[in-house]
Protein backbone atom coordinates (compact mmCIF):
# COMPACT_ATOMS: atom_id res chain seq x y z
CA UNK A 1 0.00 0.00 0.00
CA UNK A 2 0.64 3.55 -0.64
CA UNK A 3 0.14 5.63 2.40
CA UNK A 4 0.75 9.40 2.85
CA UNK A 5 0.69 10.57 6.42
CA UNK A 6 0.74 14.23 7.76
CA UNK A 7 2.61 15.87 9.85
CA UNK A 8 5.05 13.03 8.46
CA UNK A 9 7.76 13.80 11.17
CA UNK A 10 6.05 13.57 14.23
CA UNK A 11 6.90 10.98 17.03
CA UNK A 12 4.16 8.90 16.45
CA UNK A 13 4.39 9.52 12.22
CA UNK A 14 8.34 8.29 12.23
CA UNK A 15 7.47 5.29 14.66
CA UNK A 16 4.67 4.56 11.91
CA UNK A 17 6.52 5.23 8.86
CA UNK A 18 9.45 2.55 10.45
CA UNK A 19 6.86 -0.11 10.63
CA UNK A 20 4.95 0.81 7.04
CA UNK A 21 8.15 0.27 5.06
CA UNK A 22 8.92 -3.05 7.46
CA UNK A 23 6.26 -4.68 5.94
CA UNK A 24 6.92 -3.27 2.61
CA UNK A 25 4.57 -0.28 2.19
CA UNK A 26 5.57 2.74 0.79
CA UNK A 27 5.07 5.82 2.97
CA UNK A 28 4.79 9.23 2.25
CA UNK A 29 5.62 11.77 4.98
CA UNK A 30 4.27 15.19 4.25
CA UNK A 31 6.44 17.66 6.40
CA UNK A 32 6.80 21.41 6.25
CA UNK A 33 10.72 21.89 6.99
CA UNK A 34 13.27 20.33 4.53
CA UNK A 35 15.87 19.81 7.15
CA UNK A 36 13.59 16.81 8.82
CA UNK A 37 13.81 14.56 5.34
CA UNK A 38 16.50 12.82 6.34
CA UNK A 39 14.82 11.50 9.29
CA UNK A 40 11.95 10.20 6.99
CA UNK A 41 14.39 8.85 4.93
CA UNK A 42 16.09 6.98 7.80
CA UNK A 43 12.80 5.43 8.88
CA UNK A 44 12.02 4.40 5.24
CA UNK A 45 9.95 6.90 4.14
CA UNK A 46 9.35 9.15 1.07
CA UNK A 47 9.53 13.06 2.61
CA UNK A 48 7.54 15.60 0.56
CA UNK A 49 8.01 18.73 1.40
CA UNK A 50 4.36 20.92 1.54
CA UNK A 51 2.70 23.54 4.35
CA UNK A 52 -0.58 22.39 5.04
CA UNK A 53 -1.18 26.35 7.01
CA UNK A 54 -0.92 27.66 3.52
CA UNK A 55 -1.46 25.22 0.68
CA UNK A 56 -4.05 24.58 -1.47
CA UNK A 57 -6.66 21.67 -1.78
CA UNK A 58 -5.31 20.95 -5.24
CA UNK A 59 -1.25 20.87 -3.96
CA UNK A 60 -2.57 18.27 -1.49
CA UNK A 61 -4.55 16.38 -3.30
CA UNK A 62 -1.89 15.90 -5.85
CA UNK A 63 0.62 14.58 -3.32
CA UNK A 64 -2.25 11.83 -2.34
CA UNK A 65 -2.99 11.21 -5.99
CA UNK A 66 -2.70 7.23 -6.25
CA UNK A 67 -2.14 6.61 -2.60
CA UNK A 68 -4.27 4.08 -0.92
CA UNK A 69 -4.92 5.46 2.56
CA UNK A 70 -4.10 9.02 4.18
CA UNK A 71 -3.13 8.97 8.14
CA UNK A 72 -3.82 12.74 9.93
CA UNK A 73 -1.54 12.77 12.11
CA UNK A 74 0.05 16.62 12.35
CA UNK A 75 -0.27 19.05 15.00
CA UNK A 76 0.95 22.46 16.43
CA UNK A 77 2.73 20.70 19.23
CA UNK A 78 3.53 21.81 22.74
CA UNK A 79 4.20 25.50 22.54
CA UNK A 80 1.65 26.58 20.18
CA UNK A 81 -1.01 29.18 20.73
CA UNK A 82 -4.41 28.82 20.30
CA UNK A 83 -4.46 30.78 16.76
CA UNK A 84 -2.60 27.47 15.52
CA UNK A 85 -4.50 24.95 17.26
CA UNK A 86 -7.53 26.56 14.82
CA UNK A 87 -4.93 26.43 11.72
CA UNK A 88 -3.07 22.94 12.02
CA UNK A 89 -5.21 20.57 14.38
CA UNK A 90 -8.64 21.98 12.81
CA UNK A 91 -7.51 23.72 9.20
CA UNK A 92 -5.26 20.99 8.18
CA UNK A 93 -6.84 18.10 9.20
CA UNK A 94 -9.89 19.44 7.06
CA UNK A 95 -7.54 20.28 4.70
CA UNK A 96 -6.24 17.18 4.03
CA UNK A 97 -9.63 15.38 4.56
CA UNK A 98 -10.86 17.56 1.18
CA UNK A 99 -7.55 17.06 -0.58
CA UNK A 100 -8.39 12.75 0.04
CA UNK A 101 -11.87 13.38 -1.40
CA UNK A 102 -10.17 15.15 -4.49
CA UNK A 103 -7.42 12.66 -5.02
CA UNK A 104 -10.34 9.93 -4.66
CA UNK A 105 -8.25 8.49 -1.48
CA UNK A 106 -11.43 6.85 0.78
CA UNK A 107 -9.61 5.29 3.72
CA UNK A 108 -8.49 8.14 5.82
CA UNK A 109 -7.71 7.90 9.37
CA UNK A 110 -7.29 10.13 12.14
CA UNK A 111 -4.77 10.64 14.93
CA UNK A 112 -6.79 12.43 17.45
CA UNK A 113 -6.70 13.31 21.11
CA UNK A 114 -9.24 11.50 24.06
CA UNK A 115 -10.73 14.51 25.44
CA UNK A 116 -11.54 16.08 21.89
CA UNK A 117 -14.75 18.23 21.90
CA UNK A 118 -15.94 21.05 19.37
CA UNK A 119 -17.72 22.38 22.25
CA UNK A 120 -14.91 21.95 24.83
CA UNK A 121 -15.47 25.13 27.41
CA UNK A 122 -12.62 26.90 28.46
CA UNK A 123 -10.08 29.68 27.66
CA UNK A 124 -6.51 27.52 27.86
CA UNK A 125 -4.84 26.66 25.44
CA UNK A 126 -5.43 22.82 25.68
CA UNK A 127 -9.19 24.08 25.39
CA UNK A 128 -8.66 25.11 22.71
CA UNK A 129 -6.51 22.17 21.24
CA UNK A 130 -9.61 19.68 22.01
CA UNK A 131 -12.24 22.32 20.59
CA UNK A 132 -9.96 22.41 17.28
CA UNK A 133 -9.54 18.33 17.21
CA UNK A 134 -13.47 18.12 18.11
CA UNK A 135 -14.24 20.34 15.16
CA UNK A 136 -12.02 17.99 12.20
CA UNK A 137 -13.26 14.75 13.55
CA UNK A 138 -17.05 16.65 13.27
CA UNK A 139 -15.65 17.11 10.00
CA UNK A 140 -14.45 13.92 9.19
CA UNK A 141 -17.12 11.94 10.31
CA UNK A 142 -19.55 14.36 7.74
CA UNK A 143 -17.48 13.05 4.86
CA UNK A 144 -19.61 10.24 3.05
CA UNK A 145 -17.05 9.69 0.51
CA UNK A 146 -14.22 8.74 3.24
CA UNK A 147 -14.23 5.17 5.16
CA UNK A 148 -12.80 7.13 8.35
CA UNK A 149 -11.10 6.06 11.26
CA UNK A 150 -11.02 8.21 14.24
CA UNK A 151 -8.22 7.33 16.46
CA UNK A 152 -8.14 9.09 20.36
CA UNK A 153 -5.10 7.78 22.45
CA UNK A 154 -4.67 8.19 26.09
CA UNK A 155 -1.91 10.26 27.60
CA UNK A 156 1.09 9.76 25.10
CA UNK A 157 4.32 8.21 26.37
CA UNK A 158 7.94 7.45 25.11
CA UNK A 159 8.18 4.20 27.59
CA UNK A 160 8.89 0.88 25.24
CA UNK A 161 5.89 -0.34 23.79
CA UNK A 162 4.04 -3.42 24.95
CA UNK A 163 2.21 -4.47 22.27
CA UNK A 164 -1.06 -4.92 24.35
CA UNK A 165 -3.45 -2.27 24.18
CA UNK A 166 -7.44 -1.91 24.97
CA UNK A 167 -9.27 -0.36 22.25
CA UNK A 168 -13.31 0.55 22.66
CA UNK A 169 -14.91 3.51 21.91
CA UNK A 170 -14.64 4.11 25.69
CA UNK A 171 -11.74 3.16 27.36
CA UNK A 172 -11.00 5.84 30.48
CA UNK A 173 -8.44 7.72 30.78
CA UNK A 174 -5.35 6.67 30.78
CA UNK A 175 -1.30 6.27 29.75
CA UNK A 176 -0.24 4.53 25.90
CA UNK A 177 3.13 4.21 24.56
CA UNK A 178 3.77 6.04 21.32
CA UNK A 179 5.14 2.46 20.00
CA UNK A 180 1.82 0.93 20.77
CA UNK A 181 -0.08 4.01 18.90
CA UNK A 182 1.82 3.60 15.68
CA UNK A 183 1.15 -0.56 15.77
CA UNK A 184 -2.47 0.09 16.16
CA UNK A 185 -2.47 2.55 13.04
CA UNK A 186 -0.52 0.32 11.26
CA UNK A 187 -3.52 -2.82 12.30
CA UNK A 188 -6.25 0.03 11.45
CA UNK A 189 -4.92 0.82 7.70
CA UNK A 190 -5.38 -3.11 7.01
CA UNK A 191 -8.68 -3.60 8.61
CA UNK A 192 -11.12 -1.71 6.34
CA UNK A 193 -13.86 -2.63 8.72
CA UNK A 194 -12.90 -0.47 11.34
CA UNK A 195 -14.48 2.36 9.07
CA UNK A 196 -16.95 4.86 10.98
CA UNK A 197 -15.45 4.11 14.42
CA UNK A 198 -14.31 6.59 16.74
CA UNK A 199 -11.94 4.42 19.43
CA UNK A 200 -10.02 5.70 22.72
CA UNK A 201 -7.15 3.17 22.71
CA UNK A 202 -4.85 3.20 26.01
CA UNK A 203 -2.06 0.29 27.38
CA UNK A 204 -4.38 -2.96 27.98
CA UNK A 205 -3.66 -6.82 27.79
CA UNK A 206 -4.61 -7.32 24.43
CA UNK A 207 -2.50 -7.42 21.53
CA UNK A 208 -2.91 -4.91 19.11
CA UNK A 209 -3.52 -6.93 16.22
CA UNK A 210 -6.41 -8.92 18.04
CA UNK A 211 -7.81 -5.66 19.46
CA UNK A 212 -8.10 -4.25 15.86
CA UNK A 213 -9.91 -7.62 14.68
CA UNK A 214 -12.02 -7.77 17.59
CA UNK A 215 -13.28 -4.11 17.24
CA UNK A 216 -13.47 -4.47 13.78
CA UNK A 217 -16.00 -7.44 14.17
CA UNK A 218 -18.49 -5.74 16.58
Amino acid sequence: MRIVIAGGHGQIALRLERLLAARGDEAVGVIRNPDQGGDLRAAGAEPVVLDLESASVEEVAQVLHGADAAVFAAGAGPGSGSARKETVDRGAAVLFADAAERAGVRRYIVVSSMGADPDRPGDEVFDAYLRAKGAADAYVRSRSALDWTILRPGMLTNDAGTGSVLLTASTGRGPVPRDDVAAALAELLETPATAGLTLELISGNVPVSVAVKDIAGN
